[in-house]
């Protein structure tokens, strides 16, 4: 039987790219764009959706797929982008990364639960030499991160405008995540993982 070609990985600036490129270009958007808010809400969230879109064309067309991480986020992206349009209601963009976020983490909780390395399908295999108990351990911290992503992302929404939970999504969110992941690389060495010196895979923030 012959063997599966791995899947092609990104470089690390193509992969920060796809995982953050439609954020940065919501927010630039959202503060070039003028009119009512409503109307920048409109004009950012098309243009969200349609970065969102090419990320996942990109990823597709230099590795050969589209992570299960892509696909959750691209999807929710469409389905409340194209809500928050149709009713001019900036409540279900919103409301969007609460969702993903609590998706990924029950998707980690029922691995853990299951006994099934299920971020190993979710993050892809991406730290090679890895033991079951750092894979275990690496499953556990990226549930509470995500919870607590979650919650975040509702007091902040439901507590502040507009404009400074964008920002809040661009500059809190994107340093949260890059900081936890690398201060889980001693962690991860200590069971095993060989360090290549490439920047631990983040999800894609929707």
């Amino acid at each position: 039987m012959a063997s599966q070609t791995p899947p092609k990985t990104l470089d690390p600036g193509l992969r920060m790219a796809i995982d953050f490129g439609p954020l940065i270009i919501f927010f630039a958007v959202n503060f070039l764009a003028g009119g009512e808010q409503i109307s920048r809400v409109v004009t950012a969230t098309v243009a969200f959706m349609a970065a969102t879109g090419a990320a996942m064309a990109v990823s597709r067309w230099k590795t050969g797929h589209i992570s299960p991480m892509l696909w959750m986020s691209g999807g929710l992206v469409l389905v409340f982008g194209g809500l928050t349009i149709y009713f001019h209601d900036e409540t279900f963009i919103k409301i969007k990364p609460t969702i993903i976020y609590l998706m990924f983490a029950s998707v980690l909780v029922f691995g853990l639960i299951t006994g099934r390395p299920l971020l190993q399908f979710v993050l892809e295999s991406a730290y090679p030499g890895l033991s079951p108990k750092g894979w275990r351990q690496l499953t556990i911290n990226w549930a509470v991160f995500f919870t607590v992503q979650a919650a975040l992302n509702e007091a902040v929404w439901r507590n502040t405008s507009w404009d400074f939970w964008v920002a809040y999504k661009l500059w809190g969110v994107i340093p949260m995540t890059l900081i936890f992941a690398m201060a889980n690389l001693p962690m991860l060495m200590k069971h095993g993982m060989q360090v290549a010196g490439d920047m631990p895979p983040v999800p894609p923030e929707g």
